[in-house]
């Protein structure tokens, strides 16, 4: 396919060496911020582009999509892909690519990250030592709960779900899974996981990790009636998507003790934060950075601008979102 007359918008900054790997003859509208688009400035840059390679802050609905008739497809640099109306670009023939794989070992990291430093109070003890409060020897200082042995409860047992429970075995633990498809037998003996509903797991669990996508029914899966399910003493870690959790339901729950903390990485109206949760020391926040190491990230980009590259050639997207 002649690529001469090719032309897409990047609405965010991408690392020099994915754009690098642009064809010269493709135009290029590069918007090389952090900050996402106006949709009426994203809808007068999308007409007559033959693509568009986003993150996650560049919203992409129907009305943006009817006013970029053109566009042919989609490049969302991340696995999650809710920022876009899947729907909408099917009906309208665009192609819709994400960046699966690439982050799944980096995002299972930082999953870990989460549990263990909500589970040994690092950011309380990091706080504690800086502010020259540690005078002496105190029995009683900055207690935490055990990993080792315990049981890890895995929400959504996809790819990330699957590297999480992975690194569980290294601190021997039994892990139970909520999917709504069960893993191959030899995964789940693998993994030493066993499926159960959601109320099992929660039930079960020591630690709670949500590795759902965010899908109409998966929206507010945490909510004050499944908070209420888990164990006073257990810890729940999100890296998944912000509004998998009722964050409202979630400050209640830690502050009436019905668990013991949370881990969160994302957020419901990020960047905006329940303003409860600020000043709770039993909760480690991070700003969705899961998959924010060099390699990770520069291989996600790469890989949205050759699943891009890939359609407007007339061939195959490496990673088609299924």
């Amino acid at each position: 396919m002649n690529m001469m007359s090719k032309s897409l918008l990047v609405s965010n900054v991408l690392p020099d060496e994915a754009l690098r790997l642009i064809p010269r003859e493709i135009s290029v509208d590069y918007n090389g911020t952090q900050t996402a688009l106006p949709k009426t400035e994203l809808m007068a840059r999308l007409r007559g582009k033959d693509g568009l390679i986003c993150h996650i802050i560049s919203a992409i609905d129907d009305e943006v999509l009817a006013a970029a008739p053109t566009v042919k497809v989609i490049a969302n640099v991340a696995v999650g892909y809710n920022n876009i109306d899947i729907a909408a670009a099917r009906r309208r023939g665009v192609v819709v690519t994400n960046t699966p794989d690439v982050l799944t070992e980096t995002t299972a990291d930082f999953a870990w990250t989460l549990l263990m430093a909500t589970a040994r109070r690092v950011v309380e003890a990091d706080r504690f030592t800086r502010s020259g409060q540690w005078h002496r020897w105190q029995w009683d200082l900055l207690w935490g709960a055990d990993v080792y042995g315990k049981t890890l409860g895995i929400m959504g047992f996809g790819r990330i779900g699957r590297a999480v429970a992975r690194r569980a075995l290294g601190f021997n633990m039994r892990v139970v899974y909520q999917d709504a498809v069960a893993a191959d037998a030899a995964v789940e003996r693998e993994l030493r996981a066993s499926r159960m509903d959601l109320e099992g797991v929660l039930r079960e669990a020591d630690f709670v990790s949500l590795h759902t996508p965010l899908l109409p029914e998966t929206r507010h899966l945490m909510n004050e009636r499944s908070l209420r399910l888990m164990k006073k003493s257990a810890i729940l870690v999100n890296a998944a998507r912000g509004p998998v959790v009722d964050e409202a339901a979630l400050v209640r729950a830690l502050e009436e003790g019905w668990i013991a903390g949370a881990g969160l990485d994302v957020f419901e109206e990020e960047p905006t934060i329940h303003p409860g949760l600020l000043p709770m020391t039993n909760v480690v926040l991070a700003p969705h950075i899961a998959s924010a190491s060099f390699d990770t990230r520069l291989a996600m980009a790469t890989l949205a601008v050759r699943n891009c590259l890939a359609v407007l050639e007339g061939k195959p997207p490496l990673t088609p979102v299924p």
